[in-house]
């Protein structure tokens, strides 16, 4: 019973996570724009496609998370896209760069420190967690999904079991 309810948490956590953080920058997409440009990775013909997938895979991954739908493959694709964020993170503070990341909104330029990135990843970490549990858990109560629902009580469970 506790794995379901750490399961229905994670869940409803990460998609509130993906939900706020693609709907602000979907919200602003010039600032959006602005924040993938800041870190430098990407050639400028690159900048604006990624600027507009990404908050449209944060706003999926939300949405499937919060309804209960695909919430094991939701769980993966978020394990990868955390992955490249937070290595994108560390690659700025490795070189030397002060930006902010525009992780909720904003990005470019700004006056940031070690701390800021430090405390960024993280942050990135903690919903690394949630995703990485419901790769393994991805069953919990109020999910939609044929392969990702489960009642609360043992009970229930058991009697769908038999």
């Amino acid at each position: 019973m506790a794995i379901r309810i750490v399961s229905l948490v994670a869940r409803l956590g990460l998609a509130a996570v993906w939900l706020i953080s693609g709907g602000l920058k979907f919200l602003d997409p010039v600032q959006t724009k602005i924040a993938v440009r800041a870190y430098q990775l990407l050639p400028e013909s690159l900048v604006g496609p990624v600027a507009m997938a990404l908050p449209l895979i944060e706003i999926i991954l939300g949405l499937l998370l919060l309804v209960g739908l695909a919430v094991r493959g939701s769980a993966v694709v978020s394990v990868l896209v955390l992955v490249v964020l937070i290595g994108v993170i560390i690659s700025v503070w490795a070189r030397g760069l002060s930006i902010d990341c525009g992780c909720f909104g904003g990005g470019g330029a700004a006056d940031v420190g070690a701390w800021d990135y430090l405390s960024e990843i993280l942050r990135d970490l903690g919903f690394l967690a949630l995703a990485a549990w419901l790769c393994v858990f991805p069953r919990s109560p109020l999910a939609l999904g044929q392969g990702s629902r489960v009642g609360f009580s043992v009970d229930a469970q058991s009697s769908v079991a038999r």
